[in-house]
């Protein structure tokens, strides 16, 4: 038995079928099939009411029933079937007022984009386009359905969708579609900002986020949207160690490295680890400088998540990508202690990732990435993480107070210990007694 979601979303059409109703796969899983690659969902639309859907399979969820939609659970894995239809206006520019069931092509010029404005019957292995939607596929094209417009106007978050999908087929947005957005750009910051950061999210890590991030220069999306970004234009650098040009054109060749299905905090890291530059930017004796720029970028970064309200996880993640990812040019001379920690911080292995992006993309220099790794062979992750020597109440127990003291007193004694000079409990605790006094504070 095939247990694909396809297989499944077979079964649903055919059991619609069976039952006198029409069924088709509709919009982005048909577009992929076309494209031959595997599609995430598979949709379905059919002239089957939402009351009749939900009468039909015993498993379903009226996520948005009054709007035609019904979601079908089949082995547990969800599957949208909506009903064929036309909207009424669009009031806030997100969902329509209403919606008035119909016929499948009205339910094709009611979509937004042609390439997922199609339809295919698995039984006869035939595609539905009304729209020309195979036509903009073979010219690799963006195209919104009849008016652009009114498009944007019903759903402002279908300008970032444009730029996704652009950016991820690697096609051209139509002229008149992106006029289009070009008008209407201003007017995105109208959308709620979880929506515009999920958009955002898929932009950076479902391929080609350089694109994207000049997609959106044009468009005129990143000035309401990342302005912050957008100011790293024109931001000069030093030739002698950014041939490559200003802060942006450094940032877009990072970018273009991003390996396809990136984590979310590597690539914001990577987006935002020159963050800071334009507003720290110096010359002093004849030189420009950015000096402060990783730790007010960290601040930023957190803030720029924080608007696009993405997790704390990945504010606090992504802040220490760009305040640390010039940390690791100093790492061939660090005391082995602290080279130890480094390698042992929780996200470590992205910083290490960022810290070769941003290399390759000015100078080029990879001794430290080689030498990191290096280490990071070299050692155990029980040599990175050794338990500690002593503790807390072994300092009590030699008649020291708590205190502030007992952080200082561990921290020497562990960096010994990651050092190699300490081995055991007995001479962490010898070194205690002969360096520091229970009687006065170190």
């Amino acid at each position: 038995m095939d247990n694909s979601k396809e297989a499944r979303a077979l079964g649903i059409i055919r059991h619609l079928r069976d039952c006198g109703f029409t069924a088709y796969m509709a919009g982005g899983c048909v577009r992929d099939r076309i494209l031959g690659v595997a599609a995430k969902d598979y949709d379905i639309a059919t002239d089957a009411r939402p009351e009749v859907v939900q009468r039909l399979f015993p498993n379903t969820v009226a996520v948005g029933a009054k709007f035609g939609v019904v979601v079908v659970l089949i082995d547990e894995v969800p599957f949208e079937v909506a009903t064929f239809r036309a909207d009424a206006p669009y009031l806030d520019g997100r969902r329509p007022s209403a919606v008035h069931f119909g016929t499948i092509e009205a339910d094709a010029q009611r979509r937004d984009f042609t390439i997922g404005g199609m339809f295919y019957d698995p039984i006869n292995d035939r595609i539905i386009d009304l729209v020309g939607g195979q036509r903009d596929l073979r010219a690799g094209v963006i195209r919104a359905i009849g008016d652009p417009r009114q498009r944007f106007a019903e759903d402002r978050l279908r300008m970032l969708r444009a730029v996704r999908f652009a950016a991820r087929l690697n096609f051209d947005i139509e002229s008149a579609t992106l006029d289009a957005i070009v008008r209407a750009a201003p007017a995105i910051t109208d959308v709620s900002a979880e929506r515009i950061g999920d958009e955002i999210v898929m932009i950076m890590t479902e391929g080609n986020p350089a694109r994207g991030m000049e997609l959106l220069r044009r468009s005129g999306l990143m000035r309401p949207l990342l302005p912050e970004v957008e100011a790293l234009i024109g931001c000069e650098q030093p030739a002698n160690f950014h041939p490559e040009g200003d802060v942006y054109r450094h940032t877009l060749l990072a970018l273009s490295m991003l390996d396809e299905r990136c984590t979310e905090t590597l690539a914001f890291g990577v987006l935002f680890h020159d963050i800071a530059k334009p507003p720290t930017r110096e010359l002093r004796d004849g030189k420009t400088t950015f000096y402060g720029h990783t730790e007010m970028g960290a601040e930023m970064a957190a803030n720029i998540l924080q608007r696009l309200r993405r997790s704390r996880f990945v504010q606090s993640r992504v802040a220490y990508l760009v305040h640390y990812h010039l940390r690791m040019s100093d790492a061939p001379r660090m005391r082995p202690s602290t080279l130890k920690r480094m390698l042992a911080e929780e996200g470590f292995d992205e910083l290490l990732t960022l810290a070769q992006i941003d290399a390759l993309a000015s100078s080029s220099y990879l001794g430290f990435y080689h030498f990191c790794r290096r280490a990071m062979q070299a050692h155990k992750p029980e040599q990175l993480r050794p338990p500690r020597l002593i503790d807390g109440q072994d300092l009590i127990d030699m008649g020291f107070t708590p205190g502030p003291a007992f952080k200082t007193i561990l921290k020497d004694v562990e960096d010994l210990q990651l050092d190699g000079e300490l081995r055991d409990r007995t001479a962490a605790l010898d070194y205690v007694r002969s360096h520091y006094s229970s009687a006065s504070p170190p």
